[in-house]
């Protein structure tokens, strides 16, 4: 990894942990660039705004759920208990319920649509697989798979 993207993880991260003690409406960038021991001008090089490193801090951990979602795809788990451990692992943990709770406000409708979408286009493939494992086992007997678990999970996300 490069110098400056390091140097981006690692504020990311700050963020990150800022946002979970503090909330994101209680964290001010002049807090994580004091904490952070930069210049603002550093900061805004890596984030246009607090609501980029928002959004930058919610990839982050989409990312994370990911990893875990792709690790049970190996698992020896029963279909149905694959399928609800996926779903589960792209669920914020309960500290970041206090991140997530800013994307619900109406203001925020464009990134929460825009995270939504994210998790769509990672967890689809993941949860694909699981189906198709699902076929070969006689457990489901579908086509159209992806676009099916695609329709699934936008549905899911409104309701």
């Amino acid at each position: 990894m490069k110098k400056g993207e390091q140097r981006k993880q690692e504020l990311l991260k700050l963020a990150y942990r800022m946002f979970i003690e503090k909330g994101y409406e209680n964290t001010s960038i002049d807090e994580i660039v004091a904490k952070a021991g930069i210049a603002k001008g550093t900061y805004y090089y890596y984030f246009a705004s607090k609501e980029a490193t928002l959004e930058a801090v919610i990839e982050m951990m989409i990312e994370k759920e990911s990893a875990v979602a792709k690790g049970i795809l190996q698992a020896p788990l029963s279909i149905p208990e694959k399928l609800v451990a996926v779903v589960n692992a792209f669920r914020p943990e309960k500290e970041e319920v206090v991140i997530t709770d800013v994307l619900e406000r109406k203001e925020n409708i464009v990134m929460h649509d825009k995270i939504c979408k994210k998790i769509v286009e990672v967890a689809v493939p993941i949860l694909a697989e699981i189906v198709k494992e699902g076929i070969a086992q006689g457990v489901f007997a579908c086509t159209l798979i992806e676009e099916r678990v695609k329709m699934l999970l936008v549905t899911s996300q409104h309701m």
